[in-house]
């Protein structure tokens, strides 16, 4: 991190103002030589200064430049940040003159890799960066705020040091075993111990679940046989006409998809080919499509036809689906009842007319009801969302795991310490106090240039 690096930080095409972000040793004195107005390199910390960004005698824009020395910079770098008309002219020329200067073109996410590295900001506030610049709903923003204010990296802080004391306990008795005012600290001890942050870990995980559904919203899959009306229950809980609605069996070929606003939970929904047996080559792709999705579904909103009996196809489905999170739709209830609902015992059903518009409602509650959304949005947001962090709990978990197996076989406490001491490192890996660096390059390629 030796050299100084420079990228544009704000989307590049038309507007009022565009932002050149430099970080690095060399900042101030590379945007300095290109800069006609005060000496930058004399000018108090965190100013802003009136300007011209020139090329020899040539004026490229009139510009605001704000200086901001170390540390007290995003990262912690001395840091300039030009802000210039919007515009892709004078943007590129601009970042064109400071990569002629001596500067580098960033990296993606580059500017919040060097935050991490040095140490202002933690892996879980660097995805929380991330999280807030991708957040479409209110509570999405609430929940990467809570990320970058440092409350949910205490979650795994506060784990690591109740594991630190158990390790700090465990060493004592190993390498003092003579002190006779140092309590003995026995495999049987250890349970209560144990046992305490294995249901701390679980009940991250299982409130994690919340702000997975928070972030990534809900994935939603409409399935049914041909002509049960899955097209028309799609363009009428987005409120568009996204999806072609005919009477005629196998129009829907491949998938459409849309997404909704449900009490500040995005549900992304697809609507999928007819399922039924047939002998046209395409329709067979989308019927093999919807087959895939049902099991990469956090929901399936299953449509049955209320003026048609069940067939041996939909039975299949409905017991492929009885163990994931579903909703019957029997659709049509306007047209004469053949349904036998006896069948479907058990099972969350709502009961709708979308050529009428009557049971959407009724759908939506079912939905917020299933995945319990008016407690999260009573919730405070602490929660961790990456799929990175979530798995790293599961394998604390397994690991915790192996460490009762131990106790309940008697094994020594020095053995056991080893995987203790696994927990802490894996929880270290969550919030970047160790870590691989080409894991931490692959976090940081899918930020945004700039940021």
């Amino acid at each position: 991190m030796e050299d100084t690096i420079a990228a544009i930080s704000t989307a590049l095409g038309v507007g009022a103002i565009s932002i050149i972000r430099v970080s690095g040793n060399e900042a101030i004195p590379i945007v300095n030589k290109i800069f006609k107005g005060k000496n930058l390199e004399k000018v108090p910390s965190h100013t802003i200064n009136y300007g011209h960004i020139v090329n020899g005698e040539k004026v490229i824009d009139e510009v605001l430049v704000s200086v901001m020395r170390a540390p007290k910079t995003f990262t912690s770098e001395d840091t300039v940040e030009i802000n210039c008309h919007g515009g892709i002219a004078p943007t590129n020329k601009i970042l064109e003159l400071l990569l002629s200067n001596g500067c580098r073109l960033a990296d993606p996410g580059e500017f919040t890799k060097r935050a991490f590295l040095n140490g202002r900001i933690d892996l879980i506030e660097a995805e929380g960066v991330m999280d807030l610049i991708n957040s479409k709903t209110e509570q999405a923003r609430n929940l990467a705020i809570n990320q970058l204010s440092g409350k949910v990296s205490s979650l795994i802080r506060n784990l690591r040091q109740e594991i630190i004391e158990i390790l700090a306990n465990i060493e004592v008795n190993i390498d003092y075993p003579e002190y006779e005012d140092i309590e003995e600290l026995t495999n049987q001890k250890l349970v209560p111990k144990i046992e305490k942050v294995k249901e701390e870990i679980k009940k991250i995980i299982k409130e994690s679940e919340n702000g997975k559904i928070i972030k990534e919203g809900i994935k939603t899959v409409i399935v049914g046989r041909p002509n049960v009306g899955k097209s028309s229950i799609l363009n009428k809980l987005i409120n568009e006409e996204k999806a072609i609605v005919t009477e005629i069996e196998g129009t829907t070929r491949d998938i459409v998809e849309g997404s909704v606003n449900i009490n500040g939970i995005i549900l992304n929904i697809i609507d999928t080919a007819g399922i039924r047996k047939t002998e046209d080559i395409v329709e067979k792709i989308g019927v093999s499509k919807s087959l895939e999705l049902i099991d990469k579904a956090d929901l399936i909103l299953y449509v049955l036809n209320n003026n048609q009996k069940l067939t041996d196809d939909d039975r299949v489905i409905l017991e492929k689906i009885k163990n994931k999170n579903h909703i019957i739709i029997i659709n049509k209830i306007d047209l004469e009842n053949k349904l036998d609902i006896k069948e479907l015992e058990n099972r969350q059903i709502v009961y709708m007319s979308a050529i009428n518009n009557e049971g959407i409602d009724d759908l939506k509650q079912k939905i917020k009801e299933i995945f319990n959304l008016e407690k999260i949005m009573t919730s405070d947001f602490t929660y961790l969302t990456n799929a990175r962090s979530i798995s790293l709990l599961k394998q604390c978990l397994k690991v915790i795991k192996e460490i009762e197996d131990g106790i309940n076989q008697n094994n020594s406490i020095d053995m056991i310490e080893i995987d203790i001491k696994r927990v802490w490192s894996l929880l270290g890996e969550i919030i970047g106090e160790t870590y691989d660096e080409e894991l931490i390059d692959q976090i940081f390629k899918q930020f945004c240039l700039g940021k």
